[in-house]
């Protein structure tokens, strides 16, 4: 008997100003208006996209002591502009991501709740926890947990949270006009909540919302990350997308959720991508190393090589040969609240085998960056990028994957006339909305059923 087609999720990701932004391309645009906002939801939502996802920076990263404004200029309050795309978008999920570490349960439950009700339904957490002092320096004295305590807090927060949620049942509110009376019980709301790191108790004032509860979305590729998505996220990211790492990634994440009464079916594996479209794949091809070469000037290869080297390298000639002098491994970095700093656990092996690469190749350090960087995940015609998507979601690489276009607002336009319609003819990817809420568009069972 043949399987049957897998259908393919599909998200998209403001990508506001980061590494993969070309924010110095004429066709850019803001990334903080609130018209690119919403041209980018509205072209998601008709291309029937399950959800739009917004990142969360808490801090503007720095180098070298100074802004790091070769990719961040800052990001307007999640909530503020989630709560505002729903009111010009009907169908496609909000995806906000929200820090467990700098943030506190109640404040969060009552904004993902009230979201929920204002979108009728559509609101989803991307929950998070951060590593360094330097953006914990906006919060609190001491700036930052041990790594060790980050997971801790991250599972008692949700769990708390998600006793807020179920402290409302959904049958609460009578608003019988006839009798005066609201409210069928009285201790709506009523919560208690003892742990290592929470202890609060009370009443939550915003009634059950559509979903019940947000939809939950993990990013953490680390072993307690799996495990963290596996007994509590209903989607995980993963930077997996390729089709060897991506079946890999995707048995493992799986594999987990047994031991959690959970079925395979109850998590879904989402990685991020990017693409280049063109009318061939020669020409797709073409304008992905120009694409490359635009996200990687010589100011930014400098500072990414500064990643490694922990040393200020601006007198440095970015199209000339690597340094030869060897990273500095103290413990102070140069370059404060950047993630990529973690990739490189060993700076004087990573710095051996860029040298040996370099020299194998003739490259030079902007070479070297844009050969080692992050490449384009599809690179071709419509056909060849909506055969190869389709593809890894049948070979179970991933369930769909969340689109990170180079250019904002307009960069999802073209993939939106030009592969979902592909995708569509394929008979692997949604021609309408059939559900009203997020849960429906990823085919999630809704939490008070789970309960029952």
């Amino acid at each position: 008997m043949t399987k049957p087609a897998k259908q393919i999720h599909l998200a998209a990701h403001f990508p506001g100003v980061n590494n993969t932004t070309v924010w110095s391309d004429p066709r850019a645009g803001s990334h903080i208006e609130f018209s690119s906002f919403t041209h980018f939801a509205r072209t998601a939502e008709r291309a029937k996209f399950d959800f739009l996802f917004l990142a969360e920076g808490l801090r503007l990263r720095e180098q070298g002591g100074k802004i790091y404004d070769l990719d961040v200029v800052g990001r307007p309050d999640t909530f503020t502009v989630l709560a505002a795309l729903a009111a010009v978008t009907e169908h496609l999920g909000l995806t906000g991501t929200i820090n467990s570490t700098f943030n506190e349960p109640y404040e969060v439950a009552r904004q993902f709740a009230s979201l929920d009700h204002l979108s009728g339904g559509r609101a989803a957490w991307n929950v998070v926890t951060s590593w360094d002092a330097f953006t914990g320096e906006n919060f609190r004295r001491g700036g930052f947990l041990p790594q060790e305590e980050r997971y801790s807090r991250a599972r008692e927060f949700l769990a708390t949270a998600n006793e807020l949620f179920d402290s409302w049942h959904g049958d609460e509110i009578l608003a019988d006009q006839e009798s005066g009376r609201f409210l069928a019980d009285a201790k709506a709301g009523a919560f208690a909540h003892t742990g290592r790191h929470f202890d609060i108790h009370g009443r939550f004032n915003v009634p059950r919302s559509p979903q019940g509860r947000p939809v939950i979305f993990q990013a953490g590729d680390s072993d307690e990350g799996r495990e963290f998505a596996a007994a509590e996220a209903d989607a995980i990211f993963s930077r997996h997308g390729t089709l060897e790492a991506g079946r890999a990634f995707y048995a493992d994440v799986k594999s987990r959720l047994a031991k959690y009464g959970r079925s395979r079916d109850q998590l879904l594996i989402l990685p991020a991508a990017t693409f280049a479209l063109a009318d061939t794949d020669a020409e797709a091809e073409e304008l992905a190393r120009e694409v490359r070469r635009q996200q990687v000037s010589g100011a930014t290869a400098l500072r990414h090589l500064e990643l490694v080297w922990n040393r200020d390298l601006s007198a440095y000639d970015p199209d000339g040969p690597l340094p030869d002098i060897d990273p500095d491994v103290g413990q102070e970095h140069i370059s404060q609240g950047r993630a990529q700093v973690r990739m490189y656990r060993d700076p004087l092996a990573t710095a051996r085998e860029w040298r040996e690469l370099a020299k194998a190749h003739a490259w030079s350090i902007r070479d070297l960056v844009i050969h080692t960087g992050n490449r384009q995940n599809f690179v071709g015609s419509p056909a060849t990028v909506a055969r190869t998507i389709d593809a890894l979601v049948q070979a179970d690489a991933s369930d769909g994957f969340i689109l990170v276009p180079h250019l904002t607002p307009t960069g999802l336009d073209e993939f939106t006339d030009k592969v979902v319609p592909l995708l569509q003819e394929r008979g692997v990817y949604r021609t309408e909305y059939t559900g009203t809420t997020l849960r429906d568009h990823l085919g999630l069972t809704h939490p008070d059923h789970l309960r029952a």
